[in-house]
């Protein structure tokens, strides 16, 4: 590959990697918040060897009389560019849709009594396992109150409330379902809040136990700052 090639690709790939990361939040589609300081520092070490790069590039090149690169080697400027100026969407349905859910133990364990607040934030893993483990049934009759976005469920009616959860970036996702009933499902991606109670099918506090809701209310927001983690959302 020519020098100018290299030069404008390390030059662009720094600059990619500076606007997701510096510049905005964009960065958080496909990695931990905590790998940003990280994407910055990459972002500015190739920005600068490109520069550098390029300025020896140019001083060779006015004594030696360097020629241009061949065309064909422009195509690899696209990868970059479609970073650089259009950086694809989060991860959402179409992934949750294809993924397993995260796998869960099923063996009874000893819970926390439940605060007395109502509608209940939970988080959709925390929702599992009390539908599934707790012996003492505490979730029956409560209403909870969990966010997520709208995933197609396909056969056995309803839609699923999903969370994404990653442990370094995109290509680790695993997905958190919860089924829900009662209500229409919203158009796949959105991000909703959903209060309702338990659906009562199986034994509750055993592996038999649907992991689903009875919504009663469903709310539109906005995607949470944390999105890709099964936390209580952010804002």
């Amino acid at each position: 590959m020519r020098r100018p090639v290299q030069a404008a690709l390390l030059v662009l790939s720094g600059l990619a990697l500076l606007r997701v990361s510096l510049f905005s939040d964009l960065y958080l589609r496909y990695v931990k918040a905590g790998m940003r300081p990280l994407l910055i520092a990459s972002g500015a070490v190739l920005l600068a060897l490109g520069l550098a790069e390029a300025w020896s590039w140019y001083r060779r090149r006015r004594h030696d009389g360097d020629h241009l690169p061949p065309r064909t080697a422009w195509l690899l400027f696209l990868p970059v560019l479609s970073l650089a100026l259009w950086a694809p969407p989060a991860l959402g349905a179409y992934t949750a849709a294809r993924e397993a859910p995260k796998s869960t133990t099923t063996q009874p364990q000893d819970f926390d009594p439940l605060p007395a607040t109502s509608p209940l934030p939970l988080t959709l893993g925390d929702f599992t396992d009390r539908v599934r483990q707790d012996h003492t049934k505490a979730i029956r009759t409560r209403t909870v109150q969990m966010t997520g976005f709208a995933t197609p469920a396909g056969h056995g009616g309803g839609w699923y409330l999903t969370r994404l959860i990653i442990n370094c970036c995109a290509a680790d996702a695993q997905s958190v379902k919860v089924r829900v009933y009662s209500t229409p499902s919203p158009k796949p991606d959105t991000w909703v809040t959903v209060t309702g109670t338990w659906h009562p099918h199986g034994t509750l506090g055993t592996a038999t136990a649907e992991v689903a809701l009875d919504a009663h209310t469903l709310k539109n927001i906005h995607r949470p700052t944390n999105g890709y983690t099964d936390a209580l959302p952010l804002g």
